[in-house]
């Protein structure tokens, strides 16, 4: 099949050009104006935006969290995610203790079958004995080049300094590329304990117990770690302006260090913590909402590149029944926020709209240096010749309300209910397909693959602040 995408505005991180675009099967195969070929599908995208489809590095469907599951599966969250305008999106593989990588990777791809849009899998390191340091290797010859550790979640999840060095000096050897989830747990722990000791069991004590000191530390700490094992480091949810300030100290020196940061603390604030009816318990996701002023610090290292990625963190747990399951305290709430569907609406409404980045910049936070960073570029990210044909046709002027009862994520309610946004995928193309069509769904049932990642591929010759 072979579609003529005509005279859209073609945005790319480098420029934007009024050109015509000819896709045949799976591939962008030439760019030009007005090319006048024939094709099986015509798209007139005359006043529109074409964009590279969007690439959400940071999504956990399918997860498993205490007695409950995130309710978008790798079907209903890929979905979602391609009606916002995202065409590829990173979930993870977790290991068990005690267990191979291999088989936390072979258990989750049985599971990402039903993913509708291409997917890739970053694996969650729990366990790493120097007898089996080499099971990193293995990963990445089967295309997962990026390995999560934790600072925090002793129960589960967290790692210690000879673990993260560990991976860290492996990675500096093979390639690949270690993300951070950076908060102090000891910290943590002993404010919980207080917090509970005391009797404050309400939803804002979440927030209350994960201060921004508590990621300011981890972040320090892991740098100085990073530089000590010569290795790059890339940290997830960025949330705090101080974080900020180590990782841009780093850049400066030279030291490749790589960050992202979310919707939820860009657009969300401890304000959001005084909601009554126990509504504040939609805003328990981790690291918590920071004090409003912490935003215009975010934006402005989205502005000097000091922050490169906008991912989601998607992780939707339903208010009714499983959010509210934590109503006599705090810990029990499950712990994560929805927003695979909405990334690219806010960000051009807020960010495109309101002034305070280009189209460009918009394109390369949303697509095109997630690609590069995780190793999916140049099939993923731009809109080239010989990229996959990953392309969404963004009206710039359509006006659109986020609502829990409109949005296509399985869940009940949304983050920015009634929040009236500029700027919407119309149509979105996906290897090639039309999967989504004027607000209708055309995709078919399972057709997104894994991708097979290449390797990190700005080491020390790319410095994020220039």
């Amino acid at each position: 099949m072979s579609i003529l995408i005509k005279n859209g505005l073609v945005i790319t991180t480098d420029g934007a050009t009024n050109a015509d675009i000819f896709i045949e099967k799976e591939t962008i195969k030439r760019i030009g104006p007005h090319l006048g070929l024939k094709a099986d599908n015509i798209i007139e995208a005359s006043g529109k935006l074409v964009i590279p489809g969007g690439v959400d590095v940071h999504t956990h469907l399918s997860l498993p969290v205490g007695n409950v599951i995130t309710s978008d599966d790798f079907e209903t969250g890929t979905r979602a995610a391609a009606f916002g305008g995202t065409t590829t999106i990173i979930d993870f593989a977790q290991q068990v203790k005690g267990h191979s990588l291999r088989e936390a990777l072979d258990a989750r791809l049985k599971e990402a079958k039903k993913s509708v849009i291409d997917y890739g899998l970053h694996m969650i390191i729990v366990d790493l004995p120097e007898q089996r340091i080499t099971e990193m290797d293995e990963m990445i010859k089967r295309g997962v080049t990026s390995f999560k550790l934790f600072t925090a979640y002793p129960d589960r999840l967290m790692v210690d300094d000879d673990t993260i060095l560990r991976a860290l000096r492996q990675t500096k050897k093979n390639g690949g590329l270690v993300c951070v989830h950076a908060e102090d747990s000891v910290m943590i722990e002993s404010l919980v304990g207080k917090a509970l000791m005391e009797g404050k069991t309400e939803p804002k004590y979440h927030a209350a117990t994960r201060p921004a000191e508590a990621e300011v530390k981890a972040v320090k700490h892991i740098i100085q770690l990073a530089r000590h094992a010569d290795a790059p480091v890339y940290f997830v949810h960025i949330s705090c302006s101080e974080s900020l300030e180590y990782i841009r100290q780093a850049q400066s020196k030279g030291q490749p260090v790589y960050a992202e940061t979310c919707p939820q603390y860009l657009f969300t604030s401890t304000e959001d913590l005084d909601r009554p009816n126990f509504e504040d318990a939609k805003y328990v996701f981790t690291p918590p909402p920071r004090e409003k002023w912490n935003q215009e610090k975010l934006w402005n290292s989205l502005q000097n590149n000091s922050l490169q990625v906008v991912s989601t963190d998607h992780c939707p747990f339903n208010f009714r029944g499983e959010k509210e399951s934590g109503y006599s305290n705090f810990t029990n709430i499950p712990n994560g926020a929805p927003g695979i569907e909405n990334r690219l609406q806010l960000l051009f409404n807020f960010g495109v709209v309101g002034g305070k980045i280009s189209t460009n910049r918009w394109v390369e936070i949303i697509s095109t240096m997630p690609a590069k960073l995780f190793g999916l570029y140049p099939k993923k990210g731009t809109i080239a010749i010989g990229s996959d044909a990953d392309i969404v046709i963004w009206n710039p002027a359509t006006e659109h309300t986020i609502s829990a009862s409109t949005h296509h994520m399985k869940v009940d309610y949304s983050l920015y209910e009634g929040w009236r946004v500029q700027g919407l995928a119309e149509i979105v193309v996906s290897r090639g397909d039309i999967i989504v069509e004027n607000h209708t769904w055309k995709g078919k049932p399972s057709r997104g693959k894994f991708c097979t990642r290449e390797l990190f591929q700005f080491r020390r010759s790319f410095n994020p602040c220039m």
